[in-house]
């Protein structure tokens, strides 16, 4: 039996009746082609089952098809979630990944990884690295220039840098109000580390619904933890102590609220009787605690995906020669998703 040829780009020229040089383009994008051309290359394409060489076309292109994804804190709901998108939005696009994992969020050796990144010619790199303290210190404009394309993942708003994140901030202020709404008042907070900045924005979020219905939000009513049940709870038994009167708590992981539930069992609190529970990030798990946890979603692996667009976006428009767009900062918008632990809400007099 004959043994069939690969199917060559001259072959989809002929099938499609156009030369060689207009399939490359309407492939790589390097020249414009008529959408009429464009769907007929298309058409061939799939007739013959053609599979693009891309060793060559990377070679032709100076790219090596590969992301860089600087990471920390897999052993995190958040950014292991947010990974998977950007993996799944990655191999949409054609695109390797190479990940280099941080085991703290305030490595100081930033050059060495860059480096090493660049040397291996990435096509542009996701930095998913937590701002924690001053961590991101070393971002700005003029070094940006120096580098490939980059995006950047939950981090205050810079000069020149493509960044993409929760508003937790609006998420905050969700989970608040929504204790607001069922008569609550004296409204405590269950923070993470306060140097990370999506802390900060929780508890900016927390506090302003708070002013804007004239309820107290004073440093009295936030107990720090750092991200796990066990300080979840020993952080709602440090705040009961002082303040006793607490009637609800919006905890800024679910994991703390995790915590805080067990408190309350252990202490013959009743949820939501007594007092009203709220926690962020909406894990799988939080369906099932007991009572099942009132909490905001976040689209984290949207989160990802997005990232991955947006460096795309960059990344194309390098390779074809156009003018670069000015850097945007583009803010997921999270939801309220309602269960057992906050109650129902409540008519309050006039």
């Amino acid at each position: 039996m004959q043994q069939r040829h690969p199917v060559t780009i001259v072959d989809v020229a002929q099938r499609a009746h156009v030369s060689a040089g207009t399939v490359s383009n309407a492939l790589t994008g390097k020249r414009p082609v008529s959408a009429a051309t464009r769907e007929r290359v298309l058409r061939a394409i799939e007739e013959l089952g053609y599979q693009p060489n891309l060793l060559a076309r990377s070679l032709v292109n100076r790219s090596s098809n590969t992301l860089g994804v600087v990471a920390y804190g897999l052993e995190y709901y958040g950014p292991s979630r947010t990974l998977v998108g950007i993996e799944q939005q990655a191999a949409e696009l054609g695109y390797s990944l190479l990940l280099d994992l941080l085991h703290r969020p305030d490595r100081q050796d930033v050059d060495a990884v860059l480096d090493e990144l660049t040397a291996r010619r990435v096509d542009g790199i996701i930095w998913a690295v937590h701002e924690v303290g001053d961590n991101h210190a070393w971002i700005n404009e003029q070094r940006l220039l120096t580098l490939p394309p980059m995006v950047f993942l939950t981090m205050e708003r810079r000069p020149g840098a493509a960044i993409v994140s929760t508003d937790n901030r609006a998420g905050a202020a969700l989970a608040t109000q929504h204790l607001i709404d069922v008569g609550r008042r004296a409204i405590g907070v269950i923070s993470g580390p306060p140097s990370w900045w999506e802390v900060r924005e929780r508890i900016a979020g927390w506090r302003s619904a708070l002013d804007a219905a004239g309820l107290e939000a004073s440093p009295a009513l936030v107990a720090e933890a750092n991200w796990t049940a066990a300080a979840g709870e020993a952080a709602l038994q440090a705040l009961l102590a002082r303040r006793p009167d607490v009637d609800a708590i919006f905890a800024c992981n679910d994991q703390m609220a995790l915590g805080a539930l067990h408190y309350c069992h252990g202490s013959q609190r009743r949820v939501p009787e007594d007092i009203s529970i709220v926690g962020f990030d909406n894990t799988p798990e939080s369906a099932f605690f007991w009572p099942a946890l009132t909490t905001v979603r976040q689209h984290l692996a949207e989160l990802g995906r997005v990232a991955v667009d947006e460096l795309h976006g960059q990344i194309e428009r390098r390779v074809q020669g156009k003018e670069m767009v000015a850097p945007t900062t583009r803010a997921l918008q999270p939801e309220l998703i309602v269960r057992e632990s906050s109650g129902r809400r409540m008519r309050h007099a006039a």
